[in-house]
């Protein structure tokens, strides 16, 4: 019982974790930093919007979502482990 309690914690805990590191990079409806060498991202409407044409996708990368991904993968493993037996 205690082995899928911890599964189901650290399943959910990396989900929480990945979700904070998205909103820990900034608001999702502004568009993107103004880089000096980069020029102004190309919006479907000026000023601050929800739909920025050209936000990317720096979310989903590894490098910064690597914790949350190991406590779910961690978390699964102990969820099937325990499924197993």
């Amino acid at each position: 019982m205690a082995i899928i309690l911890l599964g189901a914690l650290l399943t959910v805990a990396g989900v929480v974790y990945m979700a904070g590191a998205a909103l820990r990079r900034g608001r999702l409806s502004d568009p993107a930093p103004v880089v000096p060498d980069r020029p102004m991202p190309n919006l479907a409407t000026p000023g601050p919007t929800l739909e920025p044409r050209r936000r990317g996708l720096g979310f989903l990368g590894l490098s910064q979502n690597w914790p949350g991904l190991l406590m779910m993968g961690i978390g699964l493993a102990l969820l099937l482990l325990s499924a197993l037996f």
